[in-house]
């Protein structure tokens, strides 16, 4: 099997054999890209260059990090509002209504806080320094609305700081899985960092299996999803976190006070018809825990399936 780098920014894997997906894999939102398809060759090579050029215009539009986005012009633009494209329009009011009914531990306003905390080198902000920048922290402070033809956005807060993490993901995948289903591809996997989306199923009509990461190893699989069509998507304390004097401190900061949150729930599992939902719900069924997380999520049309691991590794799942 050749694998052929197209443009040095992606490797593209022809299948070989029509039992097998064309693949492709690039890098983008700080996180390795899989897309896989099956079909003509031709048409899927087109397909997947389209989502690369997708990707791109994505990142540069919701990172909070470039200096152009759309997302950093917001935040730096001292309550002044700032024209956006449609997506990032679409993304915000999207990610506002899932604020909305986090019951109070998601915002994406978060960002003020975020900033002070470096996972990778261990810092830790003083409480004075999370206080200070919870007084920043309201997601009803966000503002979207049309302008003639176009969009902006703005904040109330000038220290106000946007941070799209827990969205953008979920929202993009839906948008890939669009994109190549439009370009006539009809059996599609998009692996987004562990944010996976499919559509069609396999040829043969089987289901796509997904699995779930084991927190204590997270090279291996605990259990699997089986999905023809939607998207799971797990949110997990392991996925960054760091230890300090034998505490573990993990990357999911809660909105009361800025510190990790307190959960019984070492990872969440959500399935849904689009993958926007599930990234938009799982940091909320993160934080309330396995039970609370379970019964809110049985309120949630959207959510079609839960599966809780918790620190012994027990499994809890629940399905409509």
């Amino acid at each position: 099997m050749d694998v052929i780098p197209l443009e040095d920014e992606y490797l593209f894997t022809p299948a070989g054999d029509p039992s097998k997906p064309h693949t492709a894999q690039f890098y983008a939102f700080n996180t390795e890209i899989v897309l896989s398809a099956f079909g003509d060759e031709e048409t899927v090579r087109a397909g997947f260059a389209d989502a690369l050029a997708a990707c791109r215009r994505f990142e540069h539009l919701f990172s909070r990090t470039l200096s152009h986005s759309d997302v950093t012009r917001i935040n730096t633009a001292g309550g002044k509002p700032v024209s956006i494209a449609e997506d990032t329009a679409r993304l915000l009011e999207a990610s506002l209504g899932y604020c909305e009914r986090s019951l109070g531990v998601f915002d994406i306003t978060m960002g003020s806080v975020t900033r002070l905390w470096n996972f990778v080198q261990g810092v830790i902000p003083t409480e004075e320094e999370r206080m200070g920048a919870l007084s920043h922290v309201d997601w009803r402070g966000v503002h979207v609305r049309t302008c003639g033809d176009g969009f902006e956005a703005w904040l109330d807060d000038p220290l106000a700081a946007i941070d799209l993490g827990g969205t953008a993901k979920g929202f993009i995948a839906d948008a890939l899985v669009d994109l190549l289903d439009a370009a006539g591809i009809r059996h599609i996997l998009v692996n987004l960092g562990g944010n996976v989306a499919v559509r069609g199923g396999k040829p043969g009509g089987e289901p796509y299996v997904v699995g779930v990461r084991n927190p204590k190893d997270p090279a291996s699989m605990l259990c699997t999803v089986r999905i023809a069509d939607g998207s799971v998507v797990t949110s997990g304390l392991y996925e960054r976190a760091f230890e300090l004097d034998g505490k573990r401190y993990c990357h999911i900061l809660s909105p009361k006070d800025g510190l990790p949150i307190s959960t019984d729930a070492e990872s969440v599992t959500l399935i849904a018809a689009r993958s926007a939902d599930c990234d938009g719900f799982s940091t909320t069924l993160c934080a309330l825990g396995i039970e609370d997380g379970l019964a809110y999520a049985k309120t949630l049309p959207e959510i079609t399936g839960v599966v809780y691991i918790d620190a012994e590794n027990n499994v809890r799942s629940w399905s409509r």
